[in-house]
């Protein structure tokens, strides 16, 4: 079994970003996206007109400073490397329960299909807004310009 990180969050977050479950690379260095193929904090970076940091200690004040939460939907299961698809015996997150301590979320945006189709399955009965992203993941190949196009429908939720 495998065991996903612990939510990295603002105070008050206004958003939920949720992916499927960190690839092998990411739990190596104990880090969110961490493969440097991965799209998502230059997509991130760019919507939130910054730039890009290169240390993970950057990469957290991002996340931090913009009202966001990062999770994963998935909290521990098998899976022999990184892609989605072979994801086993899947155990969700606490999701509810994080909601439920964050009252200010006003959104969950799901990185990628697999995160979308294990959220619905897990948490039916959750009622916030649900954004379903295109992955950032190198193996979702759609060209990172059509991504964050699709990515900037975060924006209204981390408005005042």
């Amino acid at each position: 079994m495998i065991r996903c990180f612990e939510a990295l969050s603002a105070p008050e977050p206004r958003l939920l970003i949720l992916g499927s479950m960190p690839s092998v690379r990411s739990l190596e260095l104990d880090q969110y996206y961490a493969h440097p193929r991965n799209q998502f904090w230059p997509v991130l970076s760019r919507l939130l007109k910054r730039p890009c940091p290169e240390d993970y200690a950057g990469r957290t004040d991002l996340i931090r400073s913009h009202h966001l939460a990062l999770w994963d939907v998935v909290g521990s299961c098998r899976r022999p490397g990184s892609l989605d698809a072979d994801i086993r015996d899947p155990l969700p997150n606490d999701i509810p329960g994080f909601l439920a301590t964050h009252p200010g979320i006003r959104g969950v945006a799901l990185n990628g299909g697999k995160a979308f189709e294990l959220y619905r399955r897990f948490f039916p009965e959750l009622k916030l807004p649900v954004l379903r992203l295109p992955s950032t993941s190198p193996a979702y190949t759609l060209d990172v310009e059509k991504k964050l196009v699709q990515w900037e429908a975060i924006l209204p939720f981390l408005q005042e």
